[in-house]
């Protein structure tokens, strides 16, 4: 069974039509350590990706690698697709925090937010911690991710007044 339903749950969640289109998604509390521990959850799942510093398409580098490069170069990318029509982007802007985002446009329906769902779970069950998903720009509340006590991908957020519809 999934762990969030379209129809029931999140369809409302994941509308690209207000113009936010890129949710993002923090791990917080990471080391070196969990860096490579994603880029190598990567290869093992063997999720096609990209890795790229500016327009230079390179080799997969160790995490070490990655996050000591020198003050003021260009943030690396690396662009992971855990199905061929559903693309996270993986940012390397410090050891403390694993961060990405994925494009709504691309989520829509059953489907892919299985795909979601379940490349959000390998990520939070490979490091031991929870994965929450905010909206694009505000990181007070995350409004899905997967929880670790649960071992699920959850809704973590109710639109103001949902809870008022039945009274």
């Amino acid at each position: 069974m999934p762990d969030l339903l379209w129809d029931d749950h999140v369809a409302w969640l994941l509308d690209p039509s207000d113009g936010s289109c890129l949710p993002d998604v923090y791990v917080a509390d990471t080391t070196v350590a969990d860096w490579q521990a994603v880029l190598d959850l990567v290869v093992e799942q063997r999720w096609a990706f990209e890795y790229s510093e500016g327009e230079a398409v390179l080799p997969l580098p160790r995490a070490a690698t990655v996050l000591s490069r020198p003050a003021g170069a260009e943030c690396p990318n690396l662009r992971v697709w855990p199905d061929p029509e559903v693309c996270a982007i993986f940012r390397f802007l410090g050891e403390e925090q694993v961060d990405f985002d994925v494009d709504l446009r691309e989520l829509q329906g059953q489907e892919r937010l299985d795909v979601l769902c379940g490349f959000l779970a390998a990520i939070g069950r490979r490091l031991g911690k929870s994965v929450p998903m905010y909206f694009e720009g505000d990181t007070r509340e995350p409004f899905l991710g997967y929880d670790i006590a649960a071992d699920r991908v959850r809704l973590l957020w109710t639109a103001p007044g949902a809870g008022e519809r039945d009274g």
